[in-house]
């Protein structure tokens, strides 16, 4: 974490006097300075002197119903990020972060969650298909002490999924704590493809995370002067290590990249300009590799990518500034400006040999927007969807079960947000009127919205109708999502009417 004291410290300083400078003095030179140090830039800075962590999959077991069923504790911790002393930290099953859970399409799983860090919890599985009870959201809290055990059958395709906490009003703090991890979904059609599937050798999870320390080493969760959208950190964590590195011993390795920050957005390519092979987003494999040198991932988006390497080599992963369309103000306050060294790999002097990327991955079925039953509109600014911010009593629509719908959402303001399905992975049918990139063809449950340039997705509502207990919808940027910048919707069979949420404060026992 060299530096990062001192650029934390930068921080506070402008916070306290850049309003008084800039009133008395005109500010101009001052302005300029702050101006300058208001961006972070990290590249070439980072010493990758720590072996990357690899989250452990998480043991599982099969109980007398044939389900898998895994184990799952919140609980408080240490650990030491760097020279600054211990962070006290959340995790799952350990300190920090929680292990890799992982079953294959058509197995019945059950997770017993335990809450041992004190205060109402929930685990939220992002980007699975499964009934509304059993996703993890605010109305699936999880009181101290208690243990909420859902299950449901695994229906959807080979992905790379993650947990975390969705409590409503806290789930920036419960995340920003550390309480995350993936959750890797297999299938007949990934297994049966020649890309890299041995985890932590050739397959590795990357969880990148921005955090600040304050001079005692802990996590400091203060936005500061120009915090609108959330904590931007100056230190990135990858699976909770800082200045990362991984040893690679084959010609090729798998990434399964996953944004878990709170509020910024990166834009991955590798310091060297390599290309690499982009295989799946958010919802699973796409139907061919796009070659690319960039990915840009917002809060809660993941991406797998297949990187080719030469022997004894090292190449750094880096995020440069990612471009979402906002005003210049925006753009170096919501850290669009910064640049940060993420990873380094460093290939072995002799490279085990794999096979090239298959041509072909995984079939897709386009959903028809002639067969949809309905479109709805949705407008983010501030910390409202729609004019309303969330309320828990309040189902705000009904989708009907065995439908297709097309959704358009729109940002017509100059903060950074995203939009977030649970329940459902979607297509993206155009951005601002025209076919998405490559790399918005595949199956989606977040996407980044950008200024006056409104998005349609289309989704199909297949099954698990329940009137009464909601899915819901919101920005990922942690912070605008406890705001106030979510609504809710229930799945209902045809012909029936929404009910009411359940009342009261939602505990499980």
């Amino acid at each position: 974490m060299a530096g990062t004291g001192s650029r934390r410290w930068v921080k506070i300083l402008v916070g306290t006097l850049v309003g008084v400078l800039l009133l008395c003095t005109g500010g101009a030179s001052f302005g300029t300075w702050f101006w300058t140090r208001s961006a972070v830039n990290t590249t070439g800075e980072v010493d990758f002197v720590n072996p990357l962590a690899i989250p452990p999959l998480a043991e599982s077991r099969i109980d007398d119903k044939g389900r898998r069923v895994f184990d799952l504790r919140a609980q408080t911790g240490h650990r030491t990020f760097g020279p600054d002393g211990a962070t006290p930290t959340w995790g799952y099953n350990g300190d920090y972060l929680g292990p890799t859970l992982r079953a294959t399409r058509g197995e019945q799983v059950m997770v017993n969650v335990v809450n041992g860090v004190g205060e109402p919890t929930s685990v939220h599985w992002h980007g699975m298909h499964l009934p509304a009870a059993m996703d993890g959201g605010p109305h699936q809290m999880v009181r101290p002490g208690a243990t909420w055990s859902p299950h449901w059958t695994i229906n959807q395709p080979a992905a790379s999924l993650w947990y975390h906490p969705h409590l409503h009003g806290e789930t920036e703090r419960h995340v920003y704590r550390g309480l995350a991890g993936m959750f890797i979904l297999d299938d007949e059609v990934s297994a049966g493809l020649a890309l890299p599937r041995r985890y932590g050798v050739d397959d590795i999870p990357v969880i990148v995370q921005d955090r600040n320390f304050d001079s005692d080493g802990r996590f400091d969760a203060g936005r500061g002067l120009f915090g609108g959208i959330g904590v931007l950190g100056d230190t990135l964590l990858v699976n909770g290590t800082v200045g990362p590195y991984l040893e690679v011993g084959t010609e090729r390795v798998r990434l399964r990249l996953l944004n878990g920050s709170t509020a910024r957005t990166y834009q991955f390519g590798f310091a060297d300009n390599r290309d690499f092979a982009l295989i799946g987003t958010d919802g699973g494999l796409l139907t061919a590799p796009y070659r690319t040198g960039r990915i840009r991932l917002s809060p809660g988006e993941r991406a797998e990518i297949v990187v080719t390497v030469r022997a004894g080599e090292r190449a750094v992963l880096r995020s440069y500034p990612p471009e979402q369309g906002l005003d210049f103000f925006n753009q170096r306050f919501s850290g669009s400006d910064d640049r940060f060294d993420v990873l380094e790999l460093r290939a072995a002097a002799t490279l085990a040999p794999a096979p090239e990327v298959p041509d072909r991955l995984a079939p897709i079925e386009r959903l028809d927007p002639a067969s949809a039953a309905a479109t709805r509109t949705f407008t983010m600014a501030g910390h409202d969807i729609n004019d309303h911010d969330m309320d828990l009593g309040r189902i705000d629509f009904a989708v009907t079960r065995d439908t297709t719908e097309i959704w358009e959402i729109t940002k017509p303001d100059g903060s950074p947000h995203s939009f977030h399905v649970h329940d459902v992975q979607f297509q993206v049918l155009s951005v601002a009127g025209r076919e998405p990139p490559p790399e918005l063809r595949g199956w989606k449950d977040t996407v980044l919205l950008e200024r006056q340039r409104p998005i349609r997705i289309i989704a199909r509502f297949a099954d698990h109708a329940d009137p009464n207990m909601p899915y819901m919808y919101h920005c990922h940027l942690l912070y605008h999502e406890d705001q106030g910048m979510m609504g809710q919707f229930v799945v209902v069979e045809p012909g029936q009417q929404p009910g009411r949420p359940p009342a009261g404060d939602h505990h499980h026992n």
